[in-house]
């Protein structure tokens, strides 16, 4: 009953408050700001973020029971902080270091504060436990790496909100069946602004409206965070629900985020210029430059992800490092198809 009604109220919320806020935005000029990575033409209100914070906070908080606020309130302070961050990015731009330290800030608020970090490799590369430094450390690279991640994919309509539907909907269902209500609350919480949100995102109606960076990093933010709680309550799940490669099964199912992210930034780095420094060589951006539309775009990419979750599955026995080498291989490989093809035709041309 909680999932449920924490699933309605945050969808309803969201849905009922987009075309208010569409109004407003149309009425105060308040669009998107059109620059290197952007895939659109035309001005659109851009502040979905705030809608999604609204339908996510509400749903959780009615939903949530006090017992169990102690881990959530460090959720809605990090996450107050990535939506001032965000909502002031998407109306004035601001620095990228401002809004990176703003992230880092968010991050260890989580990690630091509120002690949601990973604290164990599930034995990969024969590593169990490790340190509280260590446990830190890397839980706040993790953070930072997946909140950019989704604020990165966010360049066609529905890529972003539909790969946190999907991660939302997998984490959602774990955490059900294992009783951790709690983090189930959260992520179909997540998983039904972010329903509402695709539905105009993806129109090209009155209504259209774009995450903007609020949306897409507090997308990433929660979904990090579920993450997080993944890997660590799946060391002590019942058996049935515990994976043999848990970690890859992670990286599988954030492999559009995790994978494009970071070739991206290489691509940047390796041609000399800033990783943060937005351009059009995402795997999305090349599917567009092949003549496909946005939704049929999106659509591949999230099918992609779904196969991805699945290799991720199958190749568990294999264990995590070797899963994740295969599948990142794979992800190498797929990724090179459009390239080739591009590189191809201007070489024709």
């Amino acid at each position: 009953m909680r999932i449920a009604g924490s699933f309605l109220t945050a969808l309803l919320i969201t849905w009922i408050s987009i075309p208010t806020i569409v109004n407003i935005s149309k009425f105060k000029k308040l669009y998107g700001k059109l620059n290197e990575r952007s895939s659109h033409t035309d001005e659109t209100p851009n502040l979905g973020g705030l809608l999604i914070f609204a339908g996510f906070t509400l749903a959780v908080i009615i939903f949530t029971y006090n017992s169990e606020a102690s881990e959530i309130k460090y959720l809605f302070g990090a996450a107050t902080v990535i939506f001032f961050i965000g909502m002031k990015d998407d109306i004035l731009i601001i620095d990228p270091k401002k809004k990176f330290i703003g992230q880092i800030i968010a991050s260890l608020i989580i990690v630091w504060l509120g002690g949601i970090r990973i604290t164990d490799f599930h034995h990969a590369l024969g590593i169990g436990g490790i340190s509280v430094f260590v446990a830190i450390i890397f839980s706040l690279f993790l953070l930072v790496l997946i909140i950019n991640g989704f604020n990165l994919i966010d360049g066609i309509d529905g890529l972003a909100s539909g790969v946190g539907i999907i991660v939302s909907f997998i984490y959602g269902f774990w955490f059900l069946l294992t009783g951790h209500a709690t983090y189930g609350v959260v992520a179909f919480s997540l998983a039904g602004a972010l329903i509402s949100f695709f539905r105009f995102n993806i129109s090209n109606g009155k209504n259209k409206i774009f995450l903007g960076d609020t949306g897409s990093m507090l997308t990433g933010l929660i979904v990090a965070i579920l993450t997080v709680k993944f890997l660590e309550l799946e060391l002590t799940a019942p058996e049935n629900f515990q994976f043999n490669a848990a970690p890859a099964i992670a990286v599988g199912i954030l492999i559009l985020p995790l994978f494009d992210t970071l070739r991206v930034f290489i691509l940047r780095l390796w041609n000399g210029k800033s990783p943060f420094k937005a351009d059009k060589k995402h795997i999305h951006h090349m599917l567009l430059r092949l003549g496909f539309s946005h939704p049929v775009a999106t659509l591949i990419m999230l099918i992609m992800n779904l196969v991805f979750v699945g290799f991720a599955y199958m190749l568990q026995n294999l264990g995590s490092v070797l899963d994740i080498i295969i599948i990142t291989l794979l992800a190498f490989l797929l990724s090179s198809v459009p390239a080739f093809i591009l590189r191809t035709k201007s070489i024709d041309q």
